[in-house]
């Protein structure tokens, strides 16, 4: 599988669960289907930039936070533009088809967008509908999404 499409697994994984070492991260990866080393995912860790955060448990976990500017990381497009497939606009609803398992990603990608008609995201295995206060709103939802897919 694509690099992009597992480090957005990576991201959705260290998001769900306390992942304190790589270790478990390969086993997380391995129970969704990525077949990956402990090497792999060290480069991973490096090109995400993640790094470790105070757990609940009194342990350290991995984490991923992007910069508080409301701009995407040039890591977070080049997710975004591996994994979207497609972007359908129908009336104030905007449905981004994903590869499987990636929609959180790119939720997130709408939500640090910070698009103040955006009224909800729902994600699904393979689809993300996200929900406008109207059909001219869902317009221009679908044409910044648009943009992103297709900057370079």
């Amino acid at each position: 599988m694509a690099r992009s499409v597992r480090q957005s697994k990576i991201i959705e994984i260290i998001n769900k669960q306390e992942i304190e070492t790589q270790d478990e991260l390969v086993t997380a990866l391995k129970q969704a289907g990525f077949n990956v080393t402990q090497a792999t995912i060290s480069r991973d860790i490096k090109e995400l930039c993640l790094f470790k955060i105070a757990g609940e448990n009194k342990k350290y976990r991995y984490a991923f936070v992007e910069s508080e500017d409301k701009n995407l990381s040039s890591k977070t497009n080049e997710i975004y533009r591996n994994v979207v497939l497609s972007i359908t606009q129908v009336l104030n609803q905007v449905l981004v088809k994903t590869i499987k398992g990636t929609t959180e990603a790119v939720a997130n990608v709408v939500d640090k967008l910070a698009i103040s008609s955006v009224l909800g995201c729902v994600t699904g295995y393979d689809s993300l509908l996200v929900v406008t206060d109207s059909e001219e709103s869902a317009k221009e939802v679908k044409s910044r999404l648009d943009n992103l897919l297709n900057d370079n």
